[in-house]
């Protein structure tokens, strides 16, 4: 019974954003106020211990909020100085062939967006960039919601698999663990799940395209001819993809994965290398079936239209500098990571007993927060690198507040309820707390076949709430809770919730309904749904055949606790 009621705030979020279609923002708040009435009367909590833990975790929302802030803060100045634009037209005379622009565009591109911002751009970028090669609307949007799934985990620097991390780290340290050795732990196996998958993604992408775009004679064997440059891309993103995330952690793997892999992959398509023989093209526009146009007049974003005799090297120079940074603060031999990551300087602000509540703290560690170091401060040093007009510096701030308070608000109130979830113990009727009673259901249900649930519980997190990040933020702690009861290894569980979430990005509705509006395909977004569905479901078995071989075959646990 007490699991039930346990399960009611999660159970009324997944109702009201699926079912009723309300945001994140709309749904995360009243599930944070059931969840405290919860608390509150049938776990028996003091009422001030509900409003502190309640205030840690609105105040421990502000450290992802600042780098969802500072990553799309970078992404909107450089399409204000008109340096985006100059990004863009690097792509339009590489090949004629439709499946090499796909790959570089909508994989290797959006790959190095999702590192660099994360949170939906990578659709919103991509998608516009392949109408303007001449790929129908639907095609589009179709390919960048699927392509963006390998990379997302390690999105806006890493945001989502640090969330799941800082989610569960209470936790590990409860059970003897170090929590740093779990977090590397964490992003290793997310890694590997999605290195492994990268080539099968990218070639069932063009699979489908070529099928459902290629006219009457469309066949998924038009795909093959490509296989040698599909293998090609996936080596050289995997290869720096997963060194970063193996032995430098999470902020790595996306951002400078992609931005080592797209010149070499750039090149070898300008070279002719590995490419088919033949070109291979949508139909004439004449030919081009209804579905596949846009339903809506797709006005242009201004951004992209703005005048510039800026070069391709000082367009990058942004981005470049945003690597170096994150090198020289996360890489250890350099010295600043052991002065930034910690709580006693004067580069963290901390807060001792919230509320009144011994042991009850908070900490922000903010010249450690990629938000602000490196993407706040080199958008500032944009401002003088291009030369921006104050008007440009307006727009892009403006444009930030306006995209980042939807997700800040359900980011305050999805951190704050899990804290609750996580802090119930501390009552007075004797009950665990409602994280692990809600774990022990889920075990008691689901056994050892937990690890076929696993991902799909990720899956259905970034479905309702559009994020990878928010998913982490819901579900990670249970899901650790859960593995522990089962004796399973909490690092693969945690990493399959969190490829799950990434999977989850391709048929989310928030990203489905952003990049039709975006293409001009509104009314199309069941049928994008339908169609993505397809390789979310085998990406997410993939995971599930591949974590149990881990498991059960292998009988690898990366860290063993408890």
């Amino acid at each position: 019974m007490y699991a039930i009621i346990a399960f009611i705030p999660l159970i009324f979020t997944v109702v009201v954003m699926a079912g009723f279609n309300w945001s994140a923002k709309r749904a995360l708040p009243l599930a944070w106020l059931i969840t405290a009435i919860i608390a509150f009367a049938v776990w028996k909590m003091e009422l001030g211990s509900v409003a502190a833990y309640s205030v840690q975790g609105f105040l421990n929302s502000l450290d992802t909020i600042v780098i969802v802030f500072g990553a799309i803060l970078i992404m909107n100045t450089l399409k204000a100085s008109g340096a985006m634009a100059v990004i863009n037209k690097g792509f339009s005379s590489l090949t004629p062939d439709r499946r090499i622009q796909m790959i570089i565009v909508a994989f290797t591109f959006g790959a190095f967006i999702e590192g660099a911002a994360g949170f939906g751009t990578p659709a919103a970028l991509a998608a516009p960039l392949l109408i303007g090669l001449g790929f129908p609307p639907l095609a589009a949007a179709m390919t960048a919601l699927i392509m963006n799934s390998v990379p997302v985990s390690y999105g806006a620097v890493g945001t989502p698999t640090n969330t799941a991390f800082t989610t569960v780290a209470d936790q590990v340290v409860a059970l003897g663990g170090d929590a740093e050795v779990f977090k590397m732990a964490l992003s290793k196996w997310t890694a590997i799940g999605h290195a492994f998958m990268a080539p099968f993604i990218i070639l069932i992408a063009l699979m489908m395209m070529c099928k459902f775009f290629g006219g009457k004679n469309g066949s998924f064997k038009d795909a093959f001819a490509a296989i040698p440059f599909v293998i090609f891309t996936a080596v050289v993103f995997d290869v720096p993809y997963l060194l970063f995330a193996i032995f430098l952690g999470p902020e790595f793997p996306s951002l400078i994965g992609a931005l080592i892999a797209l010149p070499i992959v750039m090149t070898a398509a300008k070279k002719g290398w590995l490419l088919p023989k033949e070109v291979w093209d949508f139909p004439h526009q004449d030919e081009w079936e209804e579905e596949w146009h846009a339903t809506t007049e797709v006005h242009e974003d201004e951004s992209m239209k703005v005048e510039t005799n800026m070069s391709m090297v000082k367009a990058w120079i942004p981005y470049v500098i945003i690597a170096l940074i994150l090198v020289v603060t996360r890489v250890p031999q350099f010295g600043l990571k052991a002065i930034l990551n910690t709580t006693n300087s004067p580069w963290a602000i901390t807060i001792h007993n919230l509320l009144g509540f011994e042991g009850v703290d908070w900490s922000f560690k903010w010249a450690w927060s990629p938000g602000v170091l490196p993407f706040i401060l080199v958008a500032v040093l944009t401002i003088f690198i291009h030369g921006m007009k104050g008007e440009q510096v307006k727009k892009a701030w403006k444009d930030t507040f306006d995209m980042v308070s939807g997700a800040a608000i359900a980011l305050v109130f999805g951190i704050a309820m899990v804290q609750l979830f996580r802090s119930t113990n501390v009552n007075t009727s004797g009950l665990d707390s409602m994280i692990l009673i809600m774990a022990r259901g889920l075990a008691d249900l689901a056994g050892q076949a937990y690890i076929v649930v696993a991902p799909f519980i990720g899956v259905l997190g970034a479905f309702i709430s559009g994020s990878n990040t928010v998913s982490n933020t819901l579900f990670s702690s249970l899901q650790f809770e859960t593995a522990t009861l089962l004796a399973m290894p909490q690092v693969i569980i945690v990493a399959l919730q969190n490829l799950g979430g990434a999977i989850g990005n391709m048929t989310c509705i928030n990203n489905i309904v952003s990049a039709c509006a975006t293409c001009g395909t509104v009314g199309r977004e069941g049928l994008l749904v339908k169609r993505d569905a397809i390789p979310m479901v085998i990406y997410s078995l993939t995971m599930v055949v591949l974590m149990a071989i881990v498991i059960f075959v292998l009988k690898i646990n990366p860290y063993p606790l408890g």
